[in-house]
């Protein structure tokens, strides 16, 4: 699998949107790709494990995790070939190692390990758990947030990670957003 976990080559920033469930990743990064005018790649999870509830009732496994990690690496190839200076990754590698050791027993596939540690994102934001949370088929956590955040926080500390924590409203979320990547545009 390890070999299929390789990032396409691209001139565009890879920026992810990063937390615990229903903090606003998702928005962030279709209204952040609307405003630089880029692409954003969708979470592969969410439609992977609607369908496989939706057919069988069973929530992920760790055999899920393997294939949503490859999923995920095949949308955001695809949409840094037509990105213009951002990528906005509604995910990524260590969202799936954060969610395989805080479900799994701290336990996550070597192949997951091994990609974290090799694949290259430019910066995250990591989205604060200052939203409401919304219940739906998949989202299992609601008192763990807090807990959740900080682990998601450790991992970025771990892997020696550029990010900026997102918090607030919509409208804060994208001017602190739009002032980190702006930064980050000049000092280049």
């Amino acid at each position: 699998m390890a070999e299929n976990l390789n990032q396409a080559p691209t001139d565009s920033m890879r920026i992810v949107l990063y937390g615990p469930e229903s903090t606003g990743k998702t928005s962030l990064a279709k209204a952040l790709a609307a405003h630089y005018k880029t692409e954003w790649v969708p979470e592969f999870a969410r439609n992977y494990l609607q369908s496989k509830w939706d057919n069988t009732k069973q929530k992920c496994t760790l055999e899920d995790l393997k294939v949503i990690a490859k999923g995920q690496l095949d949308l955001e190839n695809k949409a840094v070939v037509k990105a213009k200076s951002y990528v906005f990754c509604d995910t990524n590698i260590l969202v799936t190692q954060a969610w395989s050791e805080t479900h799994f027993d701290g336990y996550c596939a070597p192949e997951i390990l091994e990609a974290a540690n090799r694949l290259h994102y430019d910066f995250y934001f990591l989205t604060d758990i200052d939203t409401p949370w919304v219940a739906d088929d998949l989202r299992d956590s609601p008192d763990q947030r807090p807990s959740m955040f900080y682990y998601f926080k450790s991992l970025l500390i771990k892997y020696n990670c550029e990010y900026a924590v997102l918090s607030g409203s919509h409208k804060e979320r994208m001017d602190t957003a739009q002032f980190h990547l702006n930064k980050m545009t000049t000092s280049k």
